[in-house]
């Protein structure tokens, strides 16, 4: 069984379940995202289940109930009746085309002391979460922005900003390199600034491939 994401460093969640599906045993594909748009294409590369963000308990054990009942029957595609039914929630019936996404952020308005500042994206460094808020981090200084990072992430062009950690995204032109620290771990040095940003683990295929 396998739990993709849409959006992941590298391949897509759909381009590795296409992959996948090409294997003389295929896993049991399930994904877990924010982007209802992807269901039909999901449902394409047979996917067992599609849960959208943020995943309750009981959606979840709907879906451990249809894993469990495909490993018994070794069928890994959904029933007609079930795709159907799941479209219903998801808000996309089959006769309608998916959703376009949305065209990428290209201003933010954000908060620096008394002020309220409308920042264009191409003028952020980097994003980092901070509690309630997520600092943006521009030229001049830090503002802030009550937008969760995970929400910004899918506002935000995937070829442009890279996220290198769950609390961090970083504008890609302001990259200046890497190298490792003296506990092993991977960190970036930025443009014209003296913090670096640490990436973690989940991220560092990022690097790789570059």
């Amino acid at each position: 069984m396998v739990f993709l994401d849409i959006q992941m460093p590298g391949l897509t969640g759909l381009n590795l379940a296409a992959r996948l599906a090409d294997d003389a045993k295929p896993p049991h594909v399930v994904f877990v995202t924010a982007h209802e748009q992807h269901a039909l294409d999901a449902f394409d590369l047979s996917a067992v289940d599609y849960l959208l963000k943020p995943v309750g308990l009981e959606r979840l054990t709907r879906t451990v109930g249809k894993l469990k009942k495909a490993l018994a029957d070794k069928a890994p595609a959904l029933p007609a009746d079930s795709l159907r039914l799941l479209l219903e929630q998801l808000g996309a019936p089959a006769a309608k085309p998916a959703a376009a996404a949305p065209a990428p952020l290209q201003w933010i308005r954000a908060a620096q002391g008394e002020e309220t500042r409308l920042i264009p994206i191409e003028d952020v460094i980097y994003f980092q979460s901070n509690d309630k808020y997520t600092s943006v981090f521009v030229e001049d200084g830090e503002c802030l922005i009550r937008t969760p990072i995970s929400k910004l992430r899918e506002q935000l062009d995937e070829a442009r900003f890279w996220q290198i950690h769950r609390s961090v995204i970083v504008a890609a032109k302001h990259v200046a390199g890497t190298h490792t620290d003296f506990r092993g771990r991977l960190v970036v040095k930025l443009k014209d600034r003296r913090e670096t940003l640490t990436v973690s683990r989940n991220y560092m295929d990022l690097f790789r491939q570059m």
